[in-house]
């Protein structure tokens, strides 16, 4: 009944979009079908079927108001999503209000999708059916060259006197206490290059809920850097995270990514890169039956929080999105190169190759964990509907095969497609 009246509600709307496009108030729609078949990668995969369909509905409103000094917006993202055949869920995806005002100051509040940079920490991920927002508070200033954003986040169980500040995250909207982020960009106007400084505090509730409850806080601070010309784009960054996990171990663990963009002509775009995400030492590969314990005192695998995965470590989603057997990870070496052609305006062709590895030393087993190809196709039949498709293949190791405890054989693949409509 919900996903009637939703879809009931999309039609009216998309409509009402034409009518107050003169207006402060406008509307806009975002429909989503997704269907996939992937043939191994899976833990349990007897018991799994790798098809299913699925689709997402998005319905958004803005409100704007600059008749004065002060310029104030009011948005609301409404989402369903649902596998084919079930009712679904329906959420705000997002709900904010901001003030804005002519010297460049803004303060935003509510529900948000935050994407910065590349989205390598902080991004929707949105190739995800729910994507990722926050409830945040968020101050910043923008003027000329320069950016500065501040961001502040408080999560807790209920508005109850004994456990109201309590947060275990279960059934929550994301799983951290508390986060506060700095971001810092300057992009002079003639220049080619950028840059970006990020600090994050994210604090995670530890201990037992009513009796010894702490939060334990963990850091991300670096930066991302870009030169962009006509014929060549060039993209690095490097981050560091410390602090404490949610057990109390201490973190210390890093990454680094560089990216070079070549467009020879104006129809194709070629790409290498390498990313480094440092990973646990001593990680542990029992055989199967065995509980192969195993003392860390450090945590050494880095994690990329809120980044959009999807984007940097395969299409096939092994790494950052599916855990490893153990919890731990140890760590993770991507080489990869992407050939991009764009014969037509309407029309979009990729293949890509990526090289795993682990850089973290394993008894018995080797680096490599495999090698993956990707295909992408994207047809725009307009600027309201597009048509996109991909199929990976990947050969994985022994080493994969271990330390993903999938039940197939090592070649593995998997193939998409989406119709978007969206004005």
């Amino acid at each position: 009944m919900r996903k009637k009246i939703f879809i009931a509600a999309v039609l009216v709307f998309s409509t009402f979009h034409f009518s107050f496009s003169q207006s402060p108030l406008s509307f806009k729609v975002d429909i989503l079908g997704h269907a996939e078949i992937r043939n191994g990668g899976m833990k349990d995969s007897a018991h799994y079927d790798p098809r299913f369909m699925a689709s997402r509905e998005r319905l958004i409103a803005d409100y704007t108001d600059s008749s004065s000094n002060l310029r104030w917006t009011m948005h609301l993202n409404l989402q369903h999503k649902t596998i084919w055949g079930q009712n679904g869920s329906l959420q705000i995806f997002e709900g904010w209000g901001k003030l804005s005002t002519l010297w460049g100051g803004f303060v935003q509040v509510g529900r948000q999708a935050l994407s910065y940079d590349d989205e390598r920490i902080i991004g929707m991920d949105d190739w995800a059916m729910a994507s990722q927002s926050h409830d945040v508070l968020r101050l910043g200033y923008e003027h000329g060259a320069h950016k500065l954003h501040f961001i502040a986040a408080y999560n807790q169980d209920g508005d109850v006197e004994e456990t109201g500040s309590s947060y275990y995250s279960e059934g929550g909207f994301q799983s951290y206490k508390t986060m506060l982020v700095g971001w810092y960009h300057l992009e002079p106007p003639k220049s080619p290059a950028s840059l970006s400084l990020i600090f994050m505090n994210m604090g995670m509730q530890a201990g037992t809920k009513g009796v010894d409850e702490h939060n334990e806080y963990q850091q991300i601070y670096g930066g991302y850097a870009k030169f962009e010309k006509p014929w060549l784009t060039i993209e690095g960054s490097y981050y560091r995270q410390g602090g404490h996990e949610e057990h109390g171990l201490p973190i210390d663990a890093w990454m680094a990514a560089l990216k070079a963009t070549w467009k020879p002509i104006q129809l194709l775009d070629v790409s290498v890169g390498c990313d480094h995400m440092s990973g646990d030492e001593y990680f542990n590969v029992p055989a199967g039956g065995s509980l192969g314990m195993i003392q860390h005192k450090v945590i050494r695998g880095f994690n990329p929080v809120w980044g959009s995965h999807h984007k940097f470590y395969g299409a096939m989603d092994f790494f950052y999105v599916s855990t490893y057997y153990s919890g731990f990870t140890p760590g993770l070496q991507n080489l990869y190169t992407f050939v991009d052609l764009h014969p037509t305006e309407k029309f979009d062709f990729g293949l890509g190759y990526h090289y795993f590895a682990i850089p973290a030393d394993i008894k018995n087993l080797d680096h490599t964990l495999g090698h993956e190809l990707e295909l992408a196709a994207t047809y725009k039949f307009s600027e309201e509907v597009t048509l996109s498709a991909g199929f990976s293949y990947m050969v994985g190791s022994e080493t994969m095969d271990k330390l993903k405890r999938s039940a197939e054989d090592s070649r593995l693949t998997w193939a998409w497609i989406d119709l978007q409509f969206k004005n």
